[in-house]
C-alpha cells in the first residue's frame, strides 16, 4: 500500500532530521490513528478542538 503524499512528506522530514526508524514508525502510527479517528480528514483542515477530541478519546475510550 502506497502512503499518502502527506505521510511520505512527514517520513522524509523525519529522515532528514535523523530520527531513528523506531521513532519514525511510532510517530507515523500515531499520526495515522489521529487521521483515521477523524474519518480521514487531512490534518491541515483540523485544529486544537480535533486534537483535544482525539486525546480525550485516547484517555477515556481506548
Amino acid at each position: 500500500m502506497m502512503a499518502s503524499p502527506f505521510i511520505e512528506k512527514l517520513r522524509a522530514d523525519m529522515r532528514l532530521r535523523g530520527y531513528s526508524l523506531k521513532t519514525e514508525k511510532s510517530y507515523l502510527g500515531w499520526i495515522r490513528q489521529f487521521i483515521y479517528f477523524h474519518k480521514k480528514r487531512h490534518p491541515i483542515d483540523m485544529g486544537a478542538e480535533e486534537v483535544k477530541a482525539f486525546l480525550s478519546w485516547l484517555a477515556n475510550e481506548r
